[in-house]
């Protein structure tokens, strides 16, 4: 299995949850919450993580409506995420993010890590959970590949 570096952003109005994954591709970690004020100040942010982190492709949660249509925030999520793609140079790769929140928010209750104040919190690990359901898609498309 090839080592892969990949950032993974739950992209909302508010604020953008960034979550990162151990070289061997196994494990996504939630990283830090960017409170979103400019594209620019959002751009040096997330600029820096990649440099730091020597970051190969962005994985974006896309929010499809219940029905799998792309709404408006959908499409405003992929036009965001390709000024970055194009900014920062590297491929973008959408995971379908319903319901990530909620999962998260979830979690952090059944461990009780949940305050309703702390909204970045639910941001990291919804980041984190796009990332892992992207990592783990890659590990079984490649593990089948080296089955055939």
């Amino acid at each position: 299995m090839s080592k892969i570096s990949a950032l993974g952003l739950d992209v909302g109005k508010k604020r953008i949850g960034v979550a990162g994954c151990d070289g061997t591709g196994l494990i996504a970690t939630g990283i830090t919450t960017i409170e979103r004020t400019s594209f620019e100040r959002d751009l040096e942010q997330l600029r820096q993580l990649v440099e730091e982190r020597d970051v190969q492709i962005l994985v974006v949660g896309l929010p499809y409506s219940m029905d799998g249509s792309l709404g408006f925030q959908a499409r405003q999520v992929q036009k965001f995420a390709r000024r970055l793609s194009k900014a920062l140079q590297l491929p973008v790769e959408y995971v379908d993010e319903r319901l990530t929140s909620l999962e998260a928010e979830q979690q952090l209750k059944e461990r009780k890590q949940f305050s309703s104040r702390d909204k970045g919190a639910i941001d990291r690990l919804a980041a984190a959970i796009i990332l892992q359901q992207w990592l783990d898609s890659r590990r079984s498309s490649q593990l089948s590949v080296t089955r055939e």
